[in-house]
């Protein structure tokens, strides 16, 4: 909490910037707003057998927030699809945000509300989360720990392209989980800073 409140200090110029950029630049709202799959408190609970859920998500549901770097019809079908390089619904400030992560600053706001954690597996909507808990047996146990904003496989790895990518940031996630420590979350935050500086695996 404390670390996040700082780094949300430190960041609010930079954020606000970025908001200002996005607002002069292209139509829509400065900050752009999903469902993602959070933690589950269930799964280590007898109790939890007996319970029911209207739809099992895995975790309980939150609204992560992001600045907007995408066209605001880029899910007029209402689909949720994986964005891709060269995607023609990202705009230009947009390409900039993503290739950087600063579109997900907004997300300190997230660990402050308690919905996520500055370190931890990456939330995924629920409509993905489902269909990959389906194809990657180990998804599901990614959801035993808070979300983050950045992680193990964040820093090791690139966007998702394919379920593979998925498969091999799940072990990351998992490697993660079986070290996870104050000492982990530091080395992994400043391992961060040059993947945003130097644009390391994003577009």
């Amino acid at each position: 909490g404390v670390a996040a409140l700082v780094l949300f200090a430190v960041a609010l110029p930079l954020m606000l910037f970025t908001a200002l950029v996005i607002r002069l630049t292209s139509r829509g709202p400065v900050l752009y707003t999903q469902t993602r799959v959070g933690i589950d408190r269930r799964w280590n609970r007898t109790r939890a057998l007996h319970e029911r859920r209207r739809e099992d998500l895995g975790g309980s549901p939150f609204t992560i927030y992001k600045f907007r770097s995408m066209s605001v019809d880029a899910e007029a079908n209402g689909h949720a699809v994986w964005a891709t390089e060269n995607d023609a619904r990202v705009t230009a400030v947009g390409k900039i945000i993503r290739k950087t992560r600063l579109d997900e600053l907004p997300q300190l706001y997230n660990v402050l509300r308690g919905d996520m954690n500055i370190v931890g597996p990456r939330p995924e909507r629920p409509s993905i989360f489902i269909r990959l808990r389906e194809q990657i047996a180990e998804y599901p146990l990614r959801q035993r720990v808070k979300p983050g904003i950045t992680g193990m496989a964040q820093v090791y790895h690139t966007y998702d392209r394919t379920v593979d990518d998925v498969r091999r940031k799940v072990q990351f996630d998992l490697e993660y989980m079986s070290r996870q420590s104050l000492l982990e979350d530091i080395r992994i935050m400043c391992l961060t800073v040059p993947v945003m500086l130097f644009r390391i695996g994003g577009w």
